[in-house]
């Protein structure tokens, strides 16, 4: 689940790892609409799109990718994932929030908070990172030549 829709090149990157990802796991993406910059504090733009999330996650498993989360490797992801593929069936979402980031109440509320470093990155450059490290998790899962 992202915040906003990725444009130009960011775009054409998650698509492709969106749709390797899709060949190995059932997988798809929910965008929900980000807040226009501007519109309120960034507390106020983090709690409109939190409610949106809220909404499309209610139920769910779900992951929070954050700069302040458990700093984790591509293994320690791959691990992660296996052990919601083997869980019974429950959706889960992998949450990269907008350009102010995600609301607090979205990371208490989630299962797992993970960081792929303490550097704040633009929310779509995270976004292709995520989807990135996704597919390098399932790739390491099912044995086959994309992590090295």
């Amino acid at each position: 689940m992202v915040v906003g829709r990725a444009r130009g090149g960011l775009a054409e990157a998650a698509a492709d790892y969106e749709a390797r990802i899709g060949k190995l796991a059932k997988f798809e993406v929910v965008v929900v609409k980000d807040e226009p910059l501007g519109r309120g504090t960034a507390g106020e733009i983090r709690q409109r799109e939190g409610d949106r999330i809220a909404a499309a996650t209610e139920g769910w498993t779900v992951v929070a990718f954050d700069r302040n989360g458990e700093q984790i490797t591509s293994e320690g992801l791959a691990e992660l994932v296996g052990a919601l593929e083997e869980r019974p069936p429950q959706k889960t979402a992998f949450v990269v929030g907008g350009a102010e980031g995600i609301d607090p109440r979205i990371l208490e509320a989630s299962q797992h908070q993970l960081a792929f470093g303490r550097a704040t990155l633009p929310h779509q450059l995270a976004r292709v990172v995520a989807v990135e490290q996704l597919y390098r998790a399932l790739t390491i899962r099912r044995g086959l030549p994309y992590h090295r």
